[in-house]
């Protein structure tokens, strides 16, 4: 009787220390809930709460001291903002962050709200991809159409879309508003009445400068005029251009980069002669693209190949290169046309002998029918 006694005793006495120790932590504040912590200080006096918010200041002000930065969570950030509005001397009680931080926040929380309040629920229906793209097509190929110009071309294929669609897709296709034509619509423009000069330095085998001097037509391709020097000085390139231009036969404008070699003496020239001289910008090379695009080939069709001795010899070579150029040798920029020539006839006839000429001794060739 006395071991069952002693038994029931002790069971009662756990069951005790269970109760008393669950009675213990309940006042506790939760570390992962503000709604349960919230709930649990209703059960605990005020005089605890005092005590309780002085340790937790203490803490943060130890915590402040140490940790420079803390992360926040968005939803760290929410219940920060919603439990600042119910202290009524908020700034004084945060410590780990500053009043304007919680004031930014507040106002990313304003701008959300609204922007969810304002969301479109399914007005105007969706514009195609395929009209998008043609928007953009158009703004990127007519520079000078505006939205309404462009609203009107929509509307005379059948496709009818708010300005306000138009505006948006053409700022993306056009970042920047254009105030005019641009530079490749220009050239083509003005093909038949612009030339383009340039210098192509090359080094022989002696290690010795020279510099070629080319005058191209936009229009044809046709290569102009051609000299080589070893010193291209002011004068000389004014003299060039004089030899160029015979008879009255001058460009309305003339493209070169900003080289020092084109002095005020070319200047008076090209001024003399009613030509108006344009500069390409700094580091440009697209804006005198046809010139560049001729010593490309000059170097890669000719003097690639060979070896260059004196200025006699470089000159002789060039020259052949040009006249082939000029005469014989299709270009693409306009529909394989040669530049000094006219279209090829479209109907040869299949019978007949073919001659080939050789060009720089083989290097290239040039194919005929024979007579």
């Amino acid at each position: 009787m006395s071991s069952l006694g002693d038994r029931f005793i002790r069971r009662r006495f756990s069951a005790l220390v269970s109760l008393l120790r669950a009675a213990i932590q309940l006042p506790q504040p939760s570390r992962h809930s503000v709604f349960l912590g919230s709930a649990l200080d209703f059960t605990r006096s005020y005089a605890q709460l005092v005590a309780e918010n002085a340790l937790l200041r203490q803490q943060l002000i130890i915590l402040h001291r140490q940790v420079d930065k803390p992360r926040f969570t968005p939803t760290d950030r929410l219940w920060l903002v919603l439990l600042v509005s119910r202290v009524r001397h908020w700034k004084e009680a945060i410590l780990i962050l500053k009043p304007d931080t919680l004031l930014r926040w507040h106002h990313q929380g304003f701008r959300l709200f609204w922007r969810f309040k304002s969301r479109n629920r399914g007005g105007c229906p969706r514009v195609a991809s395929e009209t998008i793209a043609l928007i953009q097509q158009m703004a990127r190929e007519n520079s000078l159409w505006g939205v309404e110009r462009i609203r009107g071309e929509l509307m005379k294929l059948g496709i009818r879309v708010p300005r306000s669609t138009i505006q948006k897709y053409v700022r993306l296709a056009r970042p920047h508003p254009a105030h005019g034509q641009n530079w490749p619509t220009f050239l083509k423009n003005h093909a038949q009445i612009v030339w383009a000069c340039d210098f192509l330095p090359v080094i022989d085998m002696f290690f010795r400068q020279f510099y070629a001097f080319f005058i191209i037509e936009l229009g044809s391709r046709r290569v102009v005029h051609l000299r080589v020097t070893p010193h291209p000085t002011d004068a000389w390139v004014r003299q060039q251009l004089r030899e160029a231009t015979p008879y009255g036969l001058t460009p309305r404008f003339l493209i070169r980069d900003r080289d020092s070699k084109y002095g005020d003496d070319f200047t008076r020239v090209a001024k003399a002669s009613s030509i108006e001289v344009l500069k390409t910008p700094y580091r440009a090379p697209k804006a005198n693209a046809i010139c560049e695009r001729f010593l490309g080939s000059l170097r890669r069709e000719c003097l690639d190949h060979l070896l260059v001795v004196g200025g006699r010899q470089l000159h002789r070579v060039i020259k052949e290169y040009v006249e082939y150029f000029n005469r014989a040798r299709p270009h693409q920029g306009i529909g394989q046309r040669i530049p000094g020539g006219t279209l090829p006839q479209p109907a040869w006839p299949r019978r007949g002998r073919r001659i080939a000429v050789p060009v720089l001794n083989g290097l290239h060739h040039d194919y005929r029918r024979a007579v």
